[in-house]
């Protein structure tokens, strides 16, 4: 049975080499571009995109659903549309720039007849509910989407910026380096020069054959 020919081991790891190198380059500049947006945005709360906000965990107090250094995508919602169980952000104060997310144990519509709606509201991981009401102008949304993690990497972003620019030049070098140790024509003039490489003439052989040749005479 004859076995398919996939070709020289050196191209096939050039090919393998073009594809990550691809892979990499394309998430590298997502990483940048949404890095870039994320940042631009963080400097008001008050900005959204397509009415989401995103914000970073930095306490234990929802885990294990949410743990710290992951990313939450938030939708803004009106009250009427926030019931119980869902997961809100908001701001717990007015004098603050703080936001909890924290999940909606209660809900009270039209707060003591002042046509205001109020949430309880309480961490998964805390044994008692928040000691404060929050009225529906302190809500931000509801949670929608969490990344692991990701609040990591943009907090990186964020605050040490001037690193983004030396990892992108070293990344390059890189890439350009496994492509010249990769590539097919690099190899095939290394395997050429080796193959035309002149052999040292054996100097003990043409002794020998001179003196069988002045016997000979």
């Amino acid at each position: 049975m004859n076995k398919e020919n996939k070709g020289p081991p050196e191209k096939r790891g050039y090919a393998v080499y073009v594809i990550a190198r691809k892979i990499l380059v394309y998430l590298f500049c997502i990483f940048i571009v949404v890095g870039a947006f994320l940042f631009a945005s963080s400097k008001t709360p008050d900005k959204s995109l397509f009415g989401y906000r995103y914000y970073t965990v930095i306490t234990p107090s929802m885990t294990p659903v949410y743990n710290v250094g992951d990313l939450v995508l938030v939708k803004i919602e009106s009250a009427d549309h926030i019931n119980v169980g869902d997961v809100i952000t908001f701001n717990p104060s007015s004098d603050s720039e703080a936001y909890l997310t924290h999940r909606v144990t209660q809900k009270l519509p039209d707060y003591q007849n002042t046509g205001i709606t109020c949430f309880r509201t309480k961490g998964d991981a805390n044994d008692t509910e928040d000691s404060f009401l929050v009225d529906e102008d302190r809500v931000i949304g509801r949670v929608t989407l969490k990344i692991p993690k990701l609040g990591y990497v943009i907090r990186f972003i964020q605050l040490r910026w001037y690193f983004v620019l030396p990892v992108a030049v070293m990344l390059w070098l890189s890439l350009q380096l496994l492509k010249m140790y990769f590539s097919p024509q690099q190899q095939e003039e290394s395997s050429g020069a080796a193959a035309s490489e002149p052999t040292e003439p054996d100097e003990a052989g043409s002794v020998r054959e001179i003196h069988e040749k002045e016997k000979e005479l």
